[in-house]
């Protein structure tokens, strides 16, 4: 699946992550991943691999997926990409 608009899930709130999705016209899962210094040196790694795996659980391709963490675990991760994706293509089907 493709979405071809931008949806958001989250809040800039402490434990919490804002995901935002949006198209990628040059293919492919992007992941962009804000988060202290600190954070993305020990779960990185991990917090991608959780967005990844959501993404294509959901069959979607072709997507940029922001994503900004305020020290989110990882069922809130999954539940928020989710929701974000879920969003995106709900507004393509009205």
């Amino acid at each position: 699946m493709k979405i071809s608009t931008t949806a958001k899930a989250g809040a800039l709130e402490s434990n919490d992550v804002l995901v935002t999705v949006m198209p990628n016209d040059q293919g492919g899962v992007q992941i962009q991943l804000e988060t202290k210094r600190v954070i993305f040196k020990q779960f990185g790694k991990q917090i991608e691999e959780v967005v990844r795996d959501k993404v294509a659980e959901m069959g979607v391709d072709n997507v940029i997926v922001k994503v900004q963490d305020k020290g989110a675990l990882d069922y809130t991760i999954r539940a928020r990409v989710q929701t974000a994706l879920e969003r995106a293509l709900a507004s393509e089907m009205c």
